[in-house]
């Protein structure tokens, strides 16, 4: 796979060049994997799934401000020659898609936000753990012991464990930080691109209400509760959330080449 503006990437139906590109932002600590294949391949669209820096198989260190991910997201589609396309952004990522869409508003066609918040506080506890390599496995734990709804595979929820330890430390403490202090609802009604807002009923880490806010609040958007799901909802119920993302992608009105 490619590697471009220091970011890895993943593309399907990359000559797909009449439908729109849809670009999958992953979360803290995460990387394109945490997308499975049924997202990853989703028919009907170019999609691009990224590793953002640090994280993954792409270069650099980890970003403390969901601003500086994404002026690097931002940078990628320069470079890959993206004028605009649809962000689908999980927990973190839809930090950074609701960011680029509030600062680079010309490159956004439509928002998939899932499993996110206008605002992302970090609890103490997994703040200070993920600073310190000695502690950085309990960091991890204590985020995926509210990771998921009731009714996930265990070894869905040890994969997701082994991932995250893959991870830096160091990169997963920026993720933490730049989540810490992200906060958009101050500015949620001049995001006007078409938004889908995604939610597991059982999500612990960013609840409901969360979504509730957004789909209230952005101008142009619809929310979808997934019934069964935690914060994980993309590993929980991919079929769902691609449903979802289609139905709501054949709505944005796409000229290839503008």
């Amino acid at each position: 796979m490619p590697v471009v503006a220091d970011i890895y990437y993943y593309v399907y139906n990359e000559n797909l060049s009449d439908a729109p590109p849809v670009v999958l932002i992953h979360g803290a600590g995460g990387n394109h994997l945490y997308f499975p294949p049924k997202i990853r391949r989703m028919e009907g669209f170019r999609v691009f799934a990224l590793d953002l820096p640090g994280h993954g198989k792409s270069g650099g260190v980890g970003k403390q401000t969901i601003l500086a991910y994404a002026q690097a997201v931002v940078h990628w589609m320069d470079d890959v020659k993206l004028s605009k396309a649809i962000l689908v952004g999980h927990s973190m990522g839809g930090a950074i898609a609701m960011t680029i869409a509030h600062e680079f508003p010309e490159r956004v066609l439509g928002l998939g936000l899932i499993a996110t918040g206008a605002r992302l506080r970090v609890a103490k506890p997994i703040l200070e753990n993920s600073m310190n390599v000695a502690t950085f496995p309990k960091a991890v734990d204590l985020l995926l012991s509210h990771a998921f709804g009731v009714y996930a595979d265990n070894r869905m929820k040890e994969l997701a464990k082994q991932r995250m330890l893959e991870v830096r430390p160091t990169v997963l403490y920026a993720d933490m930080v730049a989540c810490d202090v992200f906060d958009v609802m101050p500015v949620l009604s001049e995001i006007e691109v078409p938004a889908l807002v995604i939610c597991g009923d059982e999500d612990k880490l960013t609840p409901l209400r969360f979504s509730q806010y957004l789909a209230d609040r952005l101008p142009n958007a619809r929310l979808k509760v997934i019934p069964g799901a935690g914060h994980m909802v993309i590993l929980e119920k991919p079929d769902e959330v691609v449903e979802a993302v289609q139905s709501f992608g054949k709505d944005i009105v796409y000229q290839p080449g503008k």
